[in-house]
């Protein structure tokens, strides 16, 4: 096929169009895209104060779970029973 025929014109004008399509969608996913990423942003600046402030409580509220679970008859948490697996012994003066 001659590309300077009227067949090839038409044909190459078909594939410029079609790939005009395909790029006019390309630019717009792109531009989808950028907006979700510019609006998180905006969303995040406008309330990075009570993320940090729901950060911090969740450390919080962890780090006081695991000291309640680690010393149990000392903060009044749950106790396992016996508050000594090992019995102690308290030393007798020699004298």
């Amino acid at each position: 096929m001659n590309p300077w025929s009227l067949e090839g014109l038409l044909n190459t004008i078909s594939n410029v169009k079609t790939m005009q399509k395909v790029i006019n969608a390309l630019a717009l996913i792109s531009f989808g895209v950028s907006a979700v990423v510019v609006a998180g942003g905006v969303y995040i600046y406008q309330n990075k104060e009570a993320i940090q402030d729901n950060i911090k409580q969740q450390v919080v509220d962890a780090a006081t779970a695991g000291v309640g679970d680690a010393l149990p008859g000392m903060l009044g948490g749950p106790s396992t029973g016996s508050e000594s697996p090992v019995p102690i012994s308290i030393p007798s003066v020699p004298f």
